[in-house]
């Protein structure tokens, strides 16, 4: 991915897709800098990493009305812990991503009268941030069983951990529709013999769920896998996967 102007960002928290209601998203990370100076130091400062952290921002306009709005979904997930999952353009599988699991801290709405009615949410990570990818476009409705494109993320060493976060952003059906993701691995593009790496709770509303599972895993390929019930079932879900 070559430079580009930021037109299309996605950012989904907890049950909400937040980009057409958005036009600012910062997310930052940081280390902390501390002291490990000494006498051996030779006039020099030193340095070691402390406490990583990361602070998520976004802010646009103010939409209310169901739980897929920025509004109903921001003010439901004040002072709770949920997945927040970005991309800097799109979110077809393979998009590079960034996702971590965020203390909703901070929901800031209203403003000037005769001015578009803006709003601003913040959250600080408690959770590792992590690079990886979409696994499963939001775009794409589901309406039975499957399993999506495998991808190469690599070997899990022992000492990382392999996360993924998932968003059920709509669900129409009757009898119950209910969706339960899964991912899982294997040693070769064809997973001729895949392992469950990580099971999601099954979702029968709107909402978000993140997980993580320690390596060593040897396998190299991962994808997701969707169960669906109900009667008449769809559901738009985006899936990111990574290894920190």
């Amino acid at each position: 991915m070559g430079k580009f102007v930021l037109f299309n960002a996605r950012i989904f928290g907890g049950s909400a897709d937040l980009t057409s209601s958005s036009n600012k998203v910062d997310l930052a990370s940081e280390a902390a800098a501390e002291d490990a100076t000494t006498f051996g130091s030779e006039g020099w400062k030193e340095v070691r990493a402390g406490l990583c952290s990361t602070e998520i921002e976004a802010g646009g306009h103010w939409e209310a009305g169901d739980p897929s709005k920025v509004d109903d979904s921001r003010y439901a997930g004040f002072g709770g812990v949920a997945p927040w999952t970005f991309t800097a353009g799109g979110a077809a599988a393979g998009t590079v991503s960034y996702f971590t699991n965020g203390l909703s801290n901070e929901y800031t709405l209203l403003g000037e009268v005769g001015k578009m009615v803006p709003w601003t949410a913040k959250a600080k990570g408690t959770w590792p941030l992590v690079r990886g990818q979409i696994a499963h476009d939001p775009g794409t409705a589901r309406t039975a069983t499957g399993t999506g494109a495998g991808a190469e993320l690599g070997a899990v060493a022992a000492g990382k951990q392999l996360y993924a976060s998932l968003h059920v952003l709509s669900i129409a059906g009757t009898a119950a529709p209910s969706i339960t993701v899964e991912i899982e691995s294997d040693d070769a593009a064809g997973f001729a013999s895949p392992t469950t790496r990580l099971s999601f709770a099954a979702a029968t509303a709107l909402g978000g769920q993140i997980l993580r599972v320690p390596g060593a895993i040897t396998d190299t390929w991962f994808r997701p896998k969707w169960t669906i019930s109900g009667t008449a079932p769809s559901f738009l879900f985006v899936v990111a996967f990574g290894i920190a």
